[in-house]
């Protein structure tokens, strides 16, 4: 499933090229969906790149390559991105975990979390996973797939699947899931730097960002992984 801005930047891609023949500019497309900045275009770029709905052609300017559209059936609605909202309330999929309690628990999988660049926003496909209860302690949990290598050097590698504690707040140190300017959610470890918060990567390819705490929303803190060989 798509955003909407995600729908509308893909839908005027594949206008300009079926009518030129070369992909529209970053500018183009900011004005077209009347985004205040580039950055913007360069996430929902990068998010259809990732869900296999374009592909950018190497050693040429301009080159996308819109690959498939989305059934009519699966245009998005005209509303807001769906993200994971900060003020998580329990939900029919959700699961919370008793103190102690054995056996096998399926915690629902979000989608995928960026840990590199921040994707616009995670989407809820329906999917679950099973884990053993005693990896989590009480509380709510969710899982999440993880995209990006921005963490390697904590041991989460692109792919892993991590197991998440639903919660709005965190200590410095604490890798997070953060949700930036309502829009991009990230995995990050927090480190809160006098009234600014340090968004860090775990690995030195990645700058760390630095935002006013208006700006950042914490959605859970990590607490496990499982990784498939």
């Amino acid at each position: 499933m798509l955003t909407k801005k995600q729908h509308q930047l893909l839908l005027f891609i594949k206008e300009r090229v079926d009518a030129t023949g070369i992909s529209p500019s970053f500018e183009e497309m900011k004005e077209a969906l009347n985004l205040k900045s580039k950055s913007g275009i360069h996430r929902l770029i990068t998010a259809l790149e990732e869900r296999g709905f374009i592909r950018r052609l190497p050693h040429r300017a301009r080159a996308l390559e819109v690959l498939r559209t989305p059934e009519a059936s699966s245009a998005p609605a005209v509303s807001s991105p769906k993200v994971i909202h900060t003020n998580f309330r329990p939900q029919p999929r959700a699961h919370t975990v008793a103190e102690g309690s054995d056996g096998v628990v399926d915690l629902p999988l979000h989608g995928r979390i960026a840990a590199g660049t921040p994707i616009e926003a995670l989407q809820d496909n329906g999917s679950s996973i099973s884990i053993p209860a005693s990896l989590i302690s009480g509380g709510e949990h969710y899982a999440l797939e993880v995209a990006g290598d921005s963490m390697v050097d904590a041991g989460i590698q692109d792919g892993d699947t991590i197991l998440i504690r639903r919660c709005d707040t965190a200590n410095t140190g604490d890798i997070v899931v953060a949700l930036i300017d309502q829009q991009e959610a990230t995995l990050k470890r927090l480190r809160r730097k006098g009234n600014s918060v340090a968004l860090e990567a775990a690995n030195p390819a990645y700058e760390t960002r630095i935002f006013g705490p208006e700006r950042v929303k914490i959605q859970g803190r990590l607490v496990g992984l499982f990784r498939r060989y």
